[in-house]
């Protein structure tokens, strides 16, 4: 894991490019290194957390054996062993090898950045990418074509910022990288603010600043001299299409004889992932809820260890927020080195503070706070931990799949007047005596379906029943503010999720398939990345290992969701290895109690940050929608806490953006 820069166009001063990669040295506390070549202006960095070949043969930025390609990369490359061994055959069947050598290959080190360059001179760049099993964000510069090749990992788990900065192209793999540049504006984007306050995050290819874009997940951009000169941007191109793959997948089904048949197959999939993620050399451990993701990840491991896995949770100790306690039942019985830390209010809130340096633009999924925590315990230990990501998007875990096919199923058949007399009743009826009266009837819900907070849920739903069609039901329940409302002067733009649905045969199909495309790369894989990275901790995912996702999308239905219970077959495997009993239970999420906080230790400095005349002075909000959830919060008449902390991530951003100025 690591972080790179770079420019390209009138030749920035070297201290200006070696303080870039300075700024990205959390990502890369090993090594660092610089290439220019002035007569052509280009220049690349790069910031080394050794993973692979800890000696200076993994030194980056790397040449090509040819001279042709000079290559900083960020990322593994689980399969590059094969990869080497597919140059070498095609070596062997060119010409006789030499006396003595492993082919006509010539190794300086074991790195896998070796192995891509070696790839890219000997197959080209669409070849290659679509031969790499793995994460990245690589940038490649062509020394015989004068172009500069940038691109990222399928499912979009590696970061990539770039566009122009007053007339030079420039790139890197966190904002901060680029704020140093001569003639950097920040100039702030209202659209990707109006996206922010609607979905918690800012997707790709939006960034928080005017002219820098993220690249987007599965595609390449290639830049000329023409297009340098010209100051164009090249649309990027597809070498892998998530959306082509699981349409694909849904059209050509698997068919198992058996249950037993397909649990099998799927453990064989998974099993593979998780030793491919396994190749490293530095300790390596996992993080481990207790759910069932990280669990089976973990047992996974296990299985194919001859030692203890290193295994980390954290637990709080507030009531509905600790999961450290299932997470060491799982880990006694699998018999993992457990580490847990239970953290106070106050470990949690010393965070806050960092969050705008550490998420570089405004980021508001509030469990980025315990997964920075538990990336910090498991530093203390290990470089590299595995992560249970993408298991609900994949094997259709999310309550909301269930909620949204049961409430439209429901609705679409209900008058528009019902429907509306419908909201009315339970809006009247305050959250907290919704939540008393759901008490009264929890022990008749299987425990896998109820419910945490229902009165919220059900104040929420209300608002979901003037939905016209399905997607725009999920549409709803995956949205916070309407940007309109609240933003001054901004436009909400274009993402996947306003688009026409994906072909797929069911709503929940759709669902689960915009989430991998939007909720997985723009927030999951964002906030474990730069929480991890921030204690430069390498994360993997081997749930989204690209094969996995096309494995999954070939499976029908029935064997992700099943009698009312998501990731059914992801379970059969878990409990070849797991006791039921020790994982079933109602999925409790990643989260911090922000709505007490907000009305206790974290009420002052909201307050501040969400002051009437400092909104109305800065001009970015209209004060009074924000003023009024404010309020209602703070009385406990509603938990507005997730679009508060929209509001206030932008808020403390904003502030700490101006003080670094």
């Amino acid at each position: 894991m690591c972080g790179i820069v770079g420019t390209w166009g009138k030749v920035a001063q070297e201290e200006v490019l070696r303080a870039a990669v300075r700024r990205l040295s959390h990502r890369g506390p090993d090594d660092s290194g610089l290439w220019l070549d002035e007569n052509c202006g280009i220049a690349l960095g790069h910031a080394r957390l050794s993973i692979l070949d800890l000696s200076s043969a993994g030194h980056q930025p790397m040449s090509s054996v040819c001279g042709r390609y000079v290559m900083v990369f960020n990322g593994e490359i689980y399969n590059h062993l094969d990869l080497r061994d597919g140059l070498e055959e095609a070596s062997r069947i060119s010409s006789a090898p030499r006396t003595g050598e492993r082919g006509a290959a010539h190794w300086r080190g074991h790195s896998d950045t070796e192995t891509m360059l070696a790839c890219f001179s000997a197959w080209g760049i669409e070849k290659t990418l679509k031969a790499a099993v793995g994460m990245f964000a690589i940038a490649l510069w062509d020394r015989q074509e004068r172009k500069l090749i940038l691109a990222r990992d399928r499912m979009g788990e590696k970061p990539l910022y770039y566009g122009y900065v007053a007339g030079m192209f420039a790139f890197a793999s966190e904002l901060k990288a680029l704020k140093g540049l001569p003639g950097f504006s920040g100039e702030i984007d209202r659209r990707a603010l109006a996206v922010l306050l609607r979905h918690n995050c800012i997707p790709a290819p939006y960034s928080i600043y005017s002219g820098l874009a993220k690249l987007r997940p599965g595609t390449w951009l290639e830049l000329s001299e023409d297009d340098l000169r010209q100051g164009e941007m090249p649309s990027p191109r597809a070498y892998w299409s998530a959306l082509e793959a699981a349409i694909a997948g849904a059209s050509n089904q698997l068919v198992f004889e058996s249950d037993s048949e397909a649990v099998a197959a799927l453990e064989s999939e998974l099993s593979r992932a998780v030793a491919g993620q396994m190749l490293a050399d530095v300790p390596l451990g996992a993080f481990l809820s207790g759910g069932v993701d990280s669990s089976t990840v973990v047992a996974l491991m296990q299985a194919q260890s001859i030692r203890p896995v290193k295994s980390f949770s954290i637990g709080f100790r507030e009531d509905g927020y600790d999961e450290a306690i299932y997470a060491g039942d799982v880990a006694r019985h699998l018999g993992t080195e457990h580490t847990e830390l239970y953290v106070s209010p106050q470990d949690a809130l010393a965070i806050i503070p960092k969050l705008p340096m550490i998420y570089d633009e405004p980021f508001s999924d509030s469990s980025q706070i315990p997964t920075y925590l538990v990336a910090q315990l498991a530093r203390e230990r290990v470089t590299v931990a595995l992560s249970g990501d993408g298991g609900d998007e994949l094997f259709g875990g999310y309550a909301r799949y269930f909620l949204a096919a049961r409430l439209w199923a429901k609705i679409e058949r209900m008058p528009n007047a019902l429907r509306r007399a419908a909201a009315r009743t339970i809006l009247n009826v305050p959250p907290a005596a919704w939540d008393k009266l759901y008490q009264l009837v929890v022990p008749l819900i299987p425990k896998t379906r109820r419910w945490p907070a229902p009165g919220d849920k059900l104040h929420k739903g209300a608002a979901l029943l003037n939905a016209r069609h399905g997607m725009g039901l999920y549409r709803a329940l995956v949205s916070h503010w309407e940007p309109d409302d609240v933003v001054v002067g901004a436009t909400e733009p274009e993402t996947l999720l306003s688009g026409p649905p994906p072909g797929l045969p069911s709503l929940t199909e759709q669902m689960m398939l915009l989430d991998a495309l939007t909720y997985l790369p723009d927030d999951i894989l964002v906030k474990v990345d730069r929480a991890a990275m921030a204690v430069s901790l390498e994360t993997r995912v081997p749930l989204i290992n690209h094969r996995i996702f096309e494995f999954a999308w070939r499976l029908p239905l029935h064997y992700k969701v099943r009698e009312g219970t998501g990731k059914w077959l992801l379970r059969q495997v878990l409990y070849k290895y797991v006791p039921q009993e020790l994982v079933d239970r109602p999925k409790m999420g990643f989260g911090v109690p922000i709505d007490s906080w907000l009305r206790g230790p974290l009420r002052e400095w909201a307050e501040e940050l969400l002051g009437e005349a400092r909104l109305r002075r800065e001009g970015y909000f209209q004060p009074e929608p924000i003023r009024r959830k404010w309020t209602e919060h703070l009385a406990g008449v509603r938990n507005w806490q997730y679009y508060l902390w929209d509001v206030l991530m932008f808020q403390a951003w904003l502030e700490a953006e101006r003080a670094s100025l």
